[in-house]
């Protein structure tokens, strides 16, 4: 779903930028296509998400050839700049610890995201994971949790004791209150509808909880995934131990960390 989101996102932009040169989307040309990627790269777009804009384009492209709507595809083999893999942005540990201390535990809300924050940084799920979890997927008596991750892979993903004790708080006393009798299949649940938690409210939430904590460097749950997964290894923790942890499929994606 997020990879459909991000591809409609791309065509929109595409279609975008034809109608401003008053020209329909079937018949932008090569060099047209090359100035639309110039055009991202200038918007500030990182390597990255240009690269996967091009591979949209090119998709929608061979489509319409397919389709007999072109002759031949103008994007066949349009290229994206190099996506040099950016180093993990990450907390400090005092920085972690400041984060950790801003939620208002006395309310329910604040228990809510005492509890998501604390589970964030001892498991380093990812935020689409997190928002997914449901409470029989917790093992609390054993410290863990089961999640889906990306290829609706499921994993076990370790807790610890600190991060175990407060989701036994937020279910005892924070969860029930949210609900106001409503029934939810979620963990972590909104106060309006009992809905689960939106991965841009918890955006959203860290960033909030960042500034008061005077954190001025960028936060985001990935940012705490990295933290996580940075201070684990920094403390001797094998790279296998924490691929298994991060749900990568392969090993080169977390050697990034070394």
């Amino acid at each position: 779903p997020n990879t459909v989101e991000s591809y409609v996102r791309d065509l929109v932009a595409l279609a975008r930028f034809a109608e401003a040169r008053g020209i329909a989307v079937e018949a932008l040309g090569r060099r047209d296509l090359e100035a639309f990627v110039r055009s991202l790269m200038t918007a500030g777009l990182s390597p990255r998400s240009v690269t996967r804009s091009v591979a949209c384009v090119r998709g929608f492209y061979r489509f319409l050839a397919l389709e007999r709507k072109l002759e031949e595809s103008p994007a066949a083999d349009l290229k994206a700049p190099r996506a040099w893999p950016a180093l993990p942005k990450f907390l400090d540990l005092d920085e972690v610890d400041r984060l950790l201390a801003q939620p208002d535990v006395s309310t329910p809300r604040g228990l809510r995201d005492k509890c998501l924050v604390e589970v964030l940084y001892a498991s380093g799920m990812r935020v689409s994971e997190l928002v997914a979890v449901k409470p029989g997927d917790l093992r609390l008596d054993e410290g863990y949790l089961t999640c889906v991750g990306k290829g609706d892979k499921e994993r076990v993903v370790p807790l610890g004791q600190q991060a175990t004790d407060w989701v036994t708080r937020y279910l005892r006393d924070g969860r029930p209150t949210l609900l106001r009798k409503r029934s939810s299949p979620w963990l972590f649940v909104n106060a309006r509808d009992s809905g689960p938690l939106s991965r841009v409210g918890v955006w959203k939430g860290l960033k909030t909880y960042g500034m008061t904590a005077g954190i001025t460097r960028e936060i985001s749950p990935h940012v705490l995934r990295h933290s996580f997964a940075t201070h684990l290894l920094e403390r001797g923790a094998e790279l296998r131990a924490i691929q298994m942890m991060l749900g990568h499929a392969d090993l080169s994606t977390t050697q990034i960390y070394t």
